[in-house]
């Protein structure tokens, strides 16, 4: 039996539990948008075209925030074209993925769709083709209250209030050769130092995201940071990073054990923000924005649903890395967002790609239903319960050794404290494939009282680590009551099943 000690203490908090790090992505790639969100003659479409149920399952999944319309799409997107009458707006090639974009969906209806959803937008601007004046432009558009050309555009266009979007991303993934635009750090630090600039002559209210590298693989990380941040620092309030993970060649530890990676690359860019803050006498803070992670598949050229296989035709809307998502996958993402929680004094976003369809926690068929995927357990729960102080955990577990990266602890842990209500939430993944794990945590500062919550991701019975839920099966892989939790006094004992995500919110009182 693997055991794990796990300590919290009411006076060591990281901070706030930013709310925005429980942010989604909504990308015109693939069938995100069009069949996912939207998909006008479905039997559960509104009046507007949007899926009732994908929105509900939206609400349920609990995002935050999400981030719009790209993603490499929007590195040649002419905001201009999604606005206005549909029946005339142009119907456009977009080489980001290959296909035919009808602008059938844009701006105003992504906007009246998160109304809806309840969720924060996260506008991302055009710094691939386009620049400084398409910035300018789209933030009067869409934020300046009336009596300019371009806001009583956006009256005529059925909008009279102003979409007030706060967040914005000044392009994206401009380190890539793959990306529309790509640029050097030094070009692209000027251009998004003078874009912002712009941005704020129009709302000064605004919050703006540079883009960092597009992995910590990038043969620039580290390098491109420092020199985007030496040009646009004092514009910035973010600068932002992106992971995506996999298991390869049923390497199944050292996939169970990607964590470490993000933990690694979000202290690594954190050290290189503050040493551009240091080196340039700034006296704010740039914080991180993780707006691109999640467990992604990148197989090859034998099947037809990756990027590099769709240019045999333009199409609109094909299939596009629908990945299905096993319990394993379910975990990781579990530990992916521990990682982010414990880092949520520095990391303010994130955003899990994408939403629905595209290697989502959503998925929806053309004309048919929508159902969860395995990860959208872990983010819902730790959406709904992690509120309040995020709180510094000891732990002290049996370890394994994975070949990419090296010693890891079994059991992995983020815990919140939310004084408001008298609870502590524990969020807890199983690392190992074969034992369970004995897990004892102290509670120092607290009393613990009454178990309120205790689920289990785990194997179902009768299947293996490569369960899922399917168009065929959509159940099969979900939380069920964790049994066993006791809490006494200042000592909290469970059992995780082995390879399982686990959350347990109980009752406190300051001891």
């Amino acid at each position: 039996m693997t055991k794990a000690r796990i300590t919290i203490d009411r006076d060591f908090t990281i901070g706030e539990v930013p709310r925005r790090l429980f942010g989604s992505f909504v990308e015109h790639m693939g069938r995100c948008v069009y069949t996912g969100i939207y998909e006008p003659g479905h039997p559960e479409a509104d009046e507007n075209g949007f899926r009732r149920d994908v929105l509900a399952l939206t609400k349920e999944l609990g995002a935050t925030v999400i981030r719009y319309p790209g993603g490499n799409f929007v590195s040649g997107y002419n905001w201009e074209d999604g606005v206005g009458p549909v029946a005339a707006r142009p119907r456009r090639l977009d080489g980001a993925w290959h296909t035919v974009e009808t602008n059938a969906f844009g701006l105003h209806e992504f906007v009246d769709w998160s109304k809806l959803a309840g969720t924060e937008i996260m506008e991302a601007v055009n710094l691939g083709t386009r620049g400084v004046d398409a910035a300018r432009e789209l933030v009067e558009y869409a934020n300046h209250p009336g009596g300019t050309y371009l806001s009583d555009l956006r009256k005529k266009n059925g909008s009279a209030d102003p979409f007030d979007i706060k967040l914005w991303c000044l392009g994206n993934e401009l380190d890539g050769p793959w990306q529309i635009g790509h640029k050097t750090a030094h070009e692209y630090g000027r251009l998004a130092q003078e874009a912002a600039k712009a941005m704020r002559f129009v709302d000064p209210s605004i919050e703006l995201v540079a883009v960092g590298s597009s992995g910590s693989g990038m043969p620039t990380f580290g390098e491109w940071e420092h020199t985007v941040l030496s040009h646009a620092y004092d514009e910035v309030d973010y600068v932002s990073m992106h992971a995506y993970y996999q298991e390869e060649d049923g390497d199944a530890k050292s996939f169970l054990a990607t964590a470490v990676d993000t933990d690694r690359f979000i202290d690594s860019v954190v050290s290189t923000v503050d040493a551009v803050k240091a080196k340039g006498r700034h006296k704010k803070v740039v914080n991180l924005s993780f707006d691109e992670w999640n467990v992604w598949y990148q197989r090859g050229l034998d099947t037809d649903d990756q990027p590099h296989n769709v240019g045999k035709t333009w199409r609109e809307h094909p299939r596009l890395i629908e990945d299905t998502y096993n319990v394993t996958d379910a975990v990781v993402v579990g530990t992916l967002l521990n990682s982010l929680l414990r880092h949520g004094d520095r990391v303010k976003i994130a955003n899990q790609a994408q939403l629905v369809n595209v290697i989502a926690p959503i998925r929806a068929e053309e004309n048919g239903p929508a159902w969860r995927q395995s990860i959208f357990w872990p983010f819902a729960r730790m959406a709904a319960l992690a509120r309040g102080q995020i709180l510094r955990t000891a732990v002290t577990s049996d370890r394994f050794e994975s070949d990419k990266f090296g010693d890891v602890d079994v059991v992995d842990v983020s815990a919140t404290w939310d004084e408001d209500n008298g609870r502590v939430a524990l969020f807890l993944a199983n690392r190992g494939l074969e034992e369970a794990a004995d897990v004892e945590v102290s509670l120092r500062g607290f009393v613990g009282g009454r178990v309120i919550r205790a689920e289990v991701l785990d194997v179902p019975d009768g299947a293996d680590r490569f369960a899922a839920n399917t168009l065929e099966n959509q159940d099969q892989v979900g939380l069920r009551p964790l049994p066993g939790v006791a809490v006494n006094g200042g000592t909290a004992s469970l059992t995780l099943p082995a390879l399982s995500w686990s959350v347990v919110e109980f009752e406190v009182i300051k001891a």
